[in-house]
């Protein structure tokens, strides 16, 4: 019996994008992804983690996520939505609701439970994946967002640290869903964590547990016919085309302007040898609202904005984003962001972000720049960044700076006679 279900992960619904809301974007990801179900029509659609943004989403992102799952039960009300907790989702919070997500066939895994026996409560993550008829085809291992605090030191003699917790978590787990599983059903784990060899962009908030190292793929037995990953925006395998991140929805950040966001789709037929019972398809994600990086000198940074499309855009939430890096060693004119924005094509784009990228013009004379090994002072410290922001040599804003140094240093004077 083949088991067909989308893998998708990292929504971030109710992300704000330097002050701008992502609402349109998310909408328009989550009405294509209802064309797909009703397409398709899989066993499971599993969302590995990260489904919000923060921790207290917003009353519009949490409407978004219920009203696609309501949805998506309309067209396709044999299909379970398996959802866990990622790293910027609460593990509570979105187990509270559980209530709701029943009438939309739908379980979240937030936190890892214990019995009162300090055993693992395996049933609250071991999820049946049934197909229309209501026969068991699959099993889903669900991992959340390993916290420190939820999983090491005071359950039992396993869980000591970090590092033998989570191999504890995996053993346990796995020995378990092999115990339940029949020759013609697929074992699938869904794991929000950061794997060794993923690639990373500079949008995922680091989530080492305990500083230990990212988690190795030998966590997994070879019973495992798919490993659903979250937490990397970048689709990607992890080793093996079995153990995969399906990534976000839509970029998080201008790192991300090549990604090609996509939801896996993935077929496995348990009773079919291994090269045949296990397929994948990337169904490529529509991107509806574009994001441009621009770099180079200033002269050349306008030109490039002049050449940019044009046409207007009447909603400020589909127009498209600019992030401007210019090359210089000169300070910006005060005016520099108007000019910047008057040379865009207008009604079009967003310009979000402007940085300034510092020029190398005598590489040997920094090289033969000397160390000074003496302890820096508050004012060789202040001219130096003062010096490395371009700006030109002024007595009297140094003077000014050290009459605050001065205040700052009696006033410690004070409280240390206090």
């Amino acid at each position: 019996m083949t088991v067909r279900f989308f893998h998708t992960s990292d929504w971030h619904l109710g992300q704000f994008f330097y002050n701008h809301s992502r609402d349109y974007e998310h909408e328009q990801f989550l009405s294509w992804l209802l064309e797909q179900i009703k397409a398709k029509q899989p066993n499971a659609l599993i969302i590995a983690g990260d489904i919000f943004d923060v921790i207290n989403p917003a009353a519009k992102a949490q409407k978004q996520l219920y009203q696609f799952l309501a949805d998506a039960h309309e067209l396709a009300p044999h299909m379970q939505t398996l959802m866990i907790a990622g790293n910027h989702d609460s593990g509570y919070r979105i187990e509270q609701v559980q209530p709701l997500l029943d009438k939309y066939n739908a379980k979240a895994v937030g936190v890892i439970k214990w019995k009162d026996d300090r055993t693992l409560d395996l049933d609250s993550l071991l999820l049946p994946i049934y197909d229309q008829h209501g026969k068991t085809v699959a099993w889903c291992l669900t991992l959340p967002f390993l916290r420190s605090s939820e999983i090491t030191g005071i359950y039992n003699e396993h869980t000591q640290n970090s590092q033998s917790a989570i191999a504890y978590l995996h053993q346990e787990l796995i020995r378990e869903a092999k115990a339940r599983k029949q020759p013609d059903q697929a074992l699938i784990l869904m794991s929000h964590a950061h794997m060794q060899g993923g690639e990373t962009s500079d949008s995922e908030r680091p989530i080492i547990i305990g500083n230990e190292e990212a988690l190795s793929t030998a966590l997994f037995d070879d019973v495992i016919d798919y490993v659903a990953l979250g937490h990397l925006h970048k689709p990607q395998k992890v080793g093996s085309a079995h153990i995969r991140y399906s990534g976000s929805p839509i970029p998080l950040s201008f790192s991300e302007i090549n990604y090609k966001h996509q939801v896996v789709e993935v077929k496995i037929a348990p009773e079919l040898t291994d090269e045949l019972r296990f397929q994948f398809e990337a169904l490529t994600i529509p991107r509806v609202v574009q994001l441009h990086k621009i770099r180079g000198e200033l002269s050349e940074v306008f030109e490039q904005l002049r050449s940019l499309q044009e046409g207007e855009i009447e909603s400020i939430d589909q127009r498209e984003y600019i992030d401007i890096e210019y090359h210089t060693n000169t300070p910006p004119q005060p005016n520099l962001r108007q000019l910047l924005e008057d040379a865009l094509p207008k009604n079009r784009y967003r310009l979000v972000r402007i940085s300034r990228q510092y020029q190398q013009n005598n590489v040997q004379e920094n090289a033969d720049q000397k160390i000074s090994l003496e302890p820096p002072t508050p004012k060789k410290l202040f001219q130096s960044l003062w010096h490395k922001q371009g700006y030109q040599q002024d007595d009297q804003v140094f003077s000014d700076f050290m009459s605050l140094v001065g205040e700052a240093q009696k006033t410690l004077e004070n409280n240390d006679n206090a």
